[in-house]
């Protein structure tokens, strides 16, 4: 072979231009190609035990680091086995890269058999990326990587896909330069910013709704919250933005006693936020009504375009809220009536977590057990009564380190997976996959990838023998529950089999003392909690 560079190994060379420094795959015969240049690049490369596992991780692995995750996999099986974790990914905005191959190009859409064969594999994945672009020469592998940056960084994230055919693959890239992306979000529009500003200094009972696009803009949300004087409402994966501030209501929008909050108020900033069902209307019994007089603050015009407001700002959350404050000046708001944003907000969470009922209150200590335990950590979740439970109400202490899969898509077998990917992108933060024992069983084998790469990930195993929250919804409406009692294997067996230290608890109470010994170990480890 020449040492020329192939088009294989110019893709590697042009992540790693791009910033990329982990990809995670599993590779085959369809990607051989790609591994040649990964073999001799400065990019780590871990193998979960499925393609499935590869999505999460590289989902867990951009949530935490800010950048994408990337995932490499092979055409056919190994793409569709990773459209579960894009549609995860698009569902909560989350920029993920995946490259996979696809068969020869003269063998294309003819559905001559061939290995990995699918009918239209990029029409297919059109339907739940952004955009999915097929590399057919050199010259577009720096236009399509520099198109998927710039979307990651000015638009609402989601997964992107890019497919190189096994014959291109291996072909002479030449000199390939990287096409710088643009990186620089839209800045807010003035009259705009000067009209959501005439309104906050009008109202006397303002409010902020803050979503998952605000979490990287805490200081500039505080500054704005503390000038109009306005509790914050924090969607799920909000959760840490004004941990323990007074003006703090970290409650699902979808309870009784925050939609009282947003009736009284007679302005509303949203950031970040797409009022979606799983945040606002969790129980499907349409009592979420969307404020009269509304700013809405949000990177994607689309979304801008799918409710009604009063104002609408595109730009990156952090940029306008910093631009909006600047606008209301202390001497203008000084003297407003105010109800009095301390007051409405304490009285929110009061009446948020008398709500939720003793059952939930129980479940959502044992999610701040494992805050307070380990200060400063990522808690991933699965969908798992929990996780539940504390998407309802629940404070944690760090800007996006609370996340999961009980929004959104929903998709179970997220957490073990994502908080491998989580783990790598902070090798100094504790990070716990807290999951139930029927969720846990979708992405079991993925303790022996956290055990390969090194990722001290303590997995909290909430095994309340099935899937109890499904079986609780079949009760309610009156169904016999069929299928909700999956036999659960014995975990802690299981995890010292792939190597891993392990604990089952008959009680909560001993989660402290579990954690801390898990955490010193500084490996995976997996510590089981039997509920009744």
């Amino acid at each position: 072979m020449s040492n020329e560079k192939t088009i294989g190994e110019a893709l590697i060379s042009l992540l790693e231009a791009h910033g990329v420094d982990t990809v995670f795959g599993i590779p085959g015969v369809h990607t051989v190609e790609l591994y040649r240049g990964l073999a001799r690049s400065k990019i780590r490369h871990v193998t979960p035990r499925h393609e499935q596992g590869a999505g999460f991780m590289a989902e867990g692995y951009a949530r935490v680091s800010g950048r994408p995750g990337v995932a490499f996999v092979i055409t056919g099986p190994g793409l569709t086995n990773t459209i579960t974790a894009m549609g995860q990914a698009r569902a909560d905005s989350v920029p993920m890269l995946v490259i996979s191959g696809v068969n020869a190009t003269d063998t294309l859409g003819k559905g001559l058999g061939y290995l990995h064969e699918l009918p239209d594999q990029r029409g297919m994945m059109e339907k739940v990326a952004l955009f999915s672009h097929r590399i057919e020469r050199a010259t577009e592998l720096p236009e399509g990587l520099a198109r998927a940056f710039t979307l990651f960084a000015t638009a609402r994230p989601g997964p992107v896909h890019i497919e190189i055919p096994t014959d291109v693959m291996g072909k002479p890239a030449g000199e390939l330069e990287v096409l710088p992306g643009k990186f620089v979000p839209p800045a807010p529009d003035k009259t705009a910013i000067a009209e959501a500003a005439r309104l906050a200094l009008s109202a006397e009972n303002p409010l902020i709704l803050a979503g998952g696009g605000a979490k990287r803009a805490g200081a500039e949300l505080a500054r704005l919250a503390e000038r109009l004087d306005a509790p914050v409402v924090t969607t799920a994966n909000a959760r840490g933005l004004l941990h323990r501030h007074p003006l703090g209501v970290h409650a699902s929008p979808s309870l009784q006693a925050v939609r009282a909050l947003m009736a009284e108020s007679d302005f509303v900033i949203a950031a970040g936020t797409e009022f979606g069902p799983t945040d606002y209307d969790m129980y499907a019994d349409g009592g979420f009504v969307p404020p009269a007089r509304l700013v809405r603050i949000d990177i994607g015009p689309d979304q801008l375009a799918r409710h009604p407001v009063t104002v609408g700002i595109q730009a990156d959350c952090a940029v306008a809220l910093d631009a909006l404050e600047d606008a209301i000046s202390a001497a203008e708001i000084a003297g407003r009536t105010r109800s009095g944003g301390g007051a409405r907000a304490e009285k929110a969470r009061g009446a948020a977590i008398a709500e939720i009922g003793p059952a939930m209150r129980e479940q959502v200590s044992v999610v701040e057990m494992i805050r307070d335990t380990l200060p400063g950590s990522i808690i991933v979740g699965d969908s798992t009564q929990p996780v539940y439970a504390a998407n309802l109400y629940y404070d944690h202490d760090r800007p996006g380190g609370w996340f999961n899969a009980a929004t959104g898509f929903g998709a179970l077998g997220y957490g073990p997976p994502a908080a491998i990917g989580a783990a790598l992108a902070d090798p100094n933060a504790p990070v716990v996959c807290l999951t139930g024992d029927g969720g846990f069983q979708f992405t079991l084998p993925e303790l022996g990838a956290a055990l390969d790469a090194g990722a001290p990930v303590i997995f909290v195993v909430w095994n309340n023998r099935g899937y109890r929250e499904i079986e609780t919804s079949m009760r309610d409406v009156g169904v016999e529950p069929v299928g909700v009692s999956p036999a659960p294997p014995d975990f802690c067996k299981l995890a010292e089999a792939y190597g891993l230290t392990a604990r089952r608890l008959t009680s909560s109470a001993e989660l402290p003392a579990a954690l801390l010994a898990a955490r010193a170990l500084n490996k995976p480890c997996l510590i089981e909690i039997a509920v009744d």
